[in-house]
C-alpha cells in the first residue's frame, strides 16, 4: 500500500513538470515570434500614401467630390472649386489631417517626423512637415502622370 502512494506522488510530479514545460514553451513562442511593430516599414508608407490619394474631398469638380489625386492636379493648374473655395488650400488642409492622424508624431511614438511633399516635374507644389527630422528615416513615394505632367507624391517618416 505505502509502495503504491509513493508511485502516485511520482506520476503527479511528472505531471506537473510536464504542463510547466509546455506552459514554459508556450511563452518562449510568443516571446520569439513577436516582432517589432513601433518601427514603420516602407510598404505601410506605401500604402499610405496610394490610399490618401483615392480620399474624396470636400471639392467639388463638375463630375462630383474631388479626390485627392484630382485636388492635385487642379491645384497646380490653380483651379477653384465648383463652391469657390481654393483647391491648394483645401488640398493642404486635407491631406495635413490625413497625415496628422495616420501617424502619431511624439517623443513617445517611433515616429519622431515627417515630411510631406507634391512636386509637378521639379517645382514644389506642397510641402509640410512636423517633428523632428532626423538620419534615421523611411521614405516612399507614388507617381502618376496627367494631361503631360507628371507628379511625384513622397511621404518620409523620421524615427
Amino acid at each position: 500500500m505505502m509502495n503504491k502512494k509513493g508511485q502516485d506522488e511520482m506520476v503527479g510530479f511528472a505531471i506537473i513538470s510536464i504542463i510547466i514545460g509546455v506552459i514554459i514553451l508556450i511563452v518562449i513562442g510568443f516571446m520569439v515570434n513577436t516582432t517589432d511593430k513601433t518601427n514603420v516599414q516602407d510598404y505601410e508608407i506605401e500604402s499610405f500614401i496610394q490610399t490618401s490619394l483615392q480620399y474624396t474631398t470636400e471639392c467639388q469638380d463638375s463630375f462630383g467630390f474631388a479626390s485627392i489625386t484630382d485636388l492635385v492636379i487642379s491645384c497646380n493648374r490653380e483651379e477653384k472649386c465648383l463652391n469657390e473655395k481654393d483647391s491648394c488650400e483645401i488640398l493642404n488642409s486635407t491631406l495635413s489631417g490625413l497625415v496628422e492622424n495616420g501617424w502619431n508624431v511624439g517623443e513617445q511614438s517611433s515616429v519622431k517626423g515627417y515630411e510631406f511633399d507634391i512636386k509637378t516635374g521639379e517645382q514644389s507644389t506642397l510641402n509640410f512637415k512636423e517633428g523632428n527630422q532626423t538620419a534615421n528615416y523611411k521614405s516612399a513615394f507614388q507617381t502618376f502622370a496627367r494631361n503631360g505632367e507628371d507628379y511625384t507624391i513622397t511621404l518620409s517618416l523620421y524615427s
